[in-house]
């Protein structure tokens, strides 16, 4: 489950604070990182295990009003959401249950949350469809809880704090999180029964191993990256960068240095991305220049063993005109495109 868009995230965050923390210590660091990603493996469980307390909650208000509908002899309540196929396969997992066992949080802790939910969901023109529907496929119940999901649980703010409050890391995780659970529910099917997988917490040994040897690399030779930034910054006055922009660029030269099956364009598009949401609004321009400076930079001088397609050059502006183009151009992965960058934060 946990991907290296995940990773890279966790590791700019462990790294911002390993410099902010003061105490430099690279084992205690580098299990924080362990146990960061681990946490987000922890609400991908959690947030699954949320589908079968709704679904419980619902089963005890049908009690409820089935009992009554037998004392007033009226027509007993449907059902088929507290019933529905998709959850009742998810409560009987096998998988999801052992790892439940062992945590310490429970939805029964928060039974007024789940009560809310279960009230938005019952007012829901999804569940109104779905309770109308004559079709019992089991793909139209699990299709009906990939809805619900999307449009209740995944952007749902009452939840978030709920969550924020278990675990601080549960609320940068939550966003990358809810992708999995939604993947998850599209890919359970009816005939494996309890025995469905879900994701495992790496995909393989290959990604845990990415994670502790990215961080590390990044650490271990700052002075070395950070002096490729310094060399290829021309001018550029370094103390004017906004302190992330550097820790963002470390990591993005350590990535390009320690995988060589990981293209260039990869790395500089995964952390330009990065720029957007940890730093300042314009760092993604400036740091997609420079990376790619400093890309070149590397195979030039033969201290990176990677390719990347020549720059493509610019037309004098007067040709661009008369061929059409109003200025619209693309920034381009070169000099001239870093040059830009530093002049807008200039």
């Amino acid at each position: 489950m946990i991907n290296r868009d995940l990773i890279r995230i966790k590791v700019v965050q462990l790294t911002y604070a390993y410099y902010q923390n003061g105490d430099r210590n690279m084992d205690k660091a580098e299990k924080e990182l362990l146990f960061s990603l681990s946490k987000a493996y922890s609400l991908y469980n959690y947030l699954l295990s949320l589908i079968v307390s709704i679904t419980q909650e619902e089963r005890h208000r049908v009690e409820i009003l089935t009992n009554r509908a037998k004392r007033e002899g009226t027509e007993a309540p449907s059902q088929r959401f507290a019933y529905n196929k998709f959850a009742v396969q998810l409560e009987e997992n096998k998988q999801l249950n052992l790892y439940m066992e062992g945590q310490q949080f429970r939805w029964e802790d928060d039974m007024e949350s789940v009560r809310k939910l279960c009230d938005q969901i019952e007012q829901s023109v999804i569940y109104k469809e779905y309770m109308e529907s004559e079709d019992d496929s089991y793909e139209a119940h699990r299709e009906l809880w990939r809805k619900l999901y999307r449009t209740l649980i995944q952007e749902n703010e009452d939840l978030d704090a709920v969550l924020e409050e278990k675990s601080l890391y549960w609320n940068d995780d939550k966003e990358i999180v809810d992708t999995f659970v939604i993947k998850t529910i599209k890919r359970f099917e009816a005939a494996n029964k309890s025995n469905e997988e879900l994701l495992p917490e790496f995909k393989d040994e290959e990604d845990r191993e990415f994670a502790v040897k990215l961080f590390r690399s990044t650490i271990l030779n700052a002075d070395q990256y950070q002096r490729y930034m310094s060399e290829t910054s021309r001018n550029w006055d370094f103390s004017r960068l906004a302190y992330m922009d550097v820790v963002i660029m470390q990591i993005a030269i350590a990535e390009m240095l320690t995988f060589p099956n990981i293209p260039v364009s990869v790395t500089i598009n995964e952390y330009v991305e990065l720029a957007k949401l940890y730093s300042t609004p314009r760092s993604g321009g400036y740091i997609n220049g420079m990376l790619d400076t400093i890309a070149r930079h590397l195979i030039d001088t033969r201290a990176m063993l990677k390719q990347m397609p020549e720059p493509r050059q610019r037309r004098p502006r007067d040709d661009r005109r008369a061929n059409g183009h109003q200025g619209n151009e693309p920034r381009f992965q070169n000099e001239g495109g870093q040059q830009e960058a530093e002049k807008e934060q200039e």
